[in-house]
């Protein structure tokens, strides 16, 4: 406790309160990896020593410069409003304010250009951009902060970009369905062109690869738009091959639950006649029967770790990792059997 007339300090409120001073000092400044009940014993503590104790900083100090603009030009569905709702609920944490602009309209919106003319934006995240890598090129000639998420081609040199380790999620998921003895696997791609794409198919590929088995453009499908109708149709043309696979492998969770009703729909047992897996890990692949083996994507964090990024950006702190790649985990359920023989 602190002495009459003298000011208290980070360790009077590390003793009062029985916790170290790197937490009593992370609260102090306003961070966020702090436990709720622990940041409530620090401020009352500070209430019990008064005006002795050292004040914490104003939470808007860790995200200098305030709202922040999201561009997410997609209906915000299951995968989209995880991100984005990570987004905004990290941003509030850092004391800023969020401006999101969302739907599938947005995509024809020419909004870069003007963001930096916009005194009352002081970043930007851009999910999934639909813009060349020349137009973000420009955004970062002009010296204003923002961050990929999911970029859709490769980020240019210098552009800061989150996205999850596609090729390393689908070289683990093609391994287990080759290790269950699968040699004929459809692959359900996404759309051609889109760097996401083309990583997990190259994942797929090499797994193939690993046991012999080499790319077959019979059992490949690209789709424009990768939801569960186009799964299904690509699915109903892979499974109506005069030699079928026995196992079909989907860009998403949403084109493997269509992969499944056409497996339905012919009669197939799943996964006793044909296999199916998907990626992402969202809701729709635990609401199927089976449920989908799937990888699991890092979504939230994706958020999580891009409005850290903006945040450092914000501070001029000097960024090596320019684009990170968070890891996968491979989720093996009932939807993936050994090959029928």
């Amino acid at each position: 406790m602190a002495r009459p007339g003298m000011r208290a300090t980070v360790r009077d409120i590390a003793a009062e309160t029985g916790l170290s001073i790197a937490t009593v000092s992370r609260v102090l400044n306003g961070q966020t990896n702090v436990a709720p009940h622990t940041r409530e014993l620090v401020l009352q503590a500070v209430g019990r020593l008064g005006e002795q104790a050292p004040r914490p900083r104003a939470r808007q100090e860790a995200m200098a410069g305030g709202t922040i603009y999201v561009r997410c030009p997609y209906l915000l569905t299951d995968y989209f409003g995880l991100i984005v709702s990570s987004v905004g609920e990290t941003v509030e944490l850092h004391g800023g304010q969020m401006i999101l602009s969302t739907g599938e309209s947005a995509q024809h919106t020419p909004v870069l250009s003007g963001l930096p003319d916009r005194p009352d934006i002081a970043g930007a995240i851009l999910i999934l951009p639909p813009e060349s890598g020349d137009e973000l090129v420009r955004l970062r000639d002009r010296r204003f902060p923002f961050v990929v998420i999911d970029p859709r081609t490769p980020p240019p040199k210098d552009i800061v970009a989150v996205s999850a380790a596609h090729f390393a999620g689908a070289r683990r998921l093609m391994a287990h369905v080759v290790e269950l003895g699968h040699r004929r696997v459809g692959i359900i791609g996404g759309p051609v062109k889109w760097l996401p794409s083309e990583a997990r198919l190259a994942g797929y590929t090499a797994s193939l690869a690993d046991v012999g088995v080499l790319p077959s453009a019979e059992l490949l499908r690209n789709v424009l738009e990768p939801n569960t109708e186009n799964g299904y149709r690509a699915a109903c043309e892979l499974l109506d091959l005069p030699e079928r696979p026995t196992a079909l492998v989907a860009f998403n969770d949403k084109m493997a639950v269509g992969a499944l009703w056409a497996a339905a729909e012919r009669g197939l047992s799943v996964p006793g006649d044909l296999s199916v897996a998907g990626f992402d890990d969202i809701d729709i692949g635990r609401a199927t029967l089976p449920m989908l083996t799937t990888v699991r994507q890092p979504l939230q964090e994706m958020g999580r770790m891009a409005v850290t990024l903006l945040t450092r950006l914000l501070s001029r702190h000097r960024l090596e990792a320019l684009h990170v790649s968070l890891g996968t985990d491979l989720v093996v359920r009932g939807s993936t059997g050994p090959a029928p023989y």
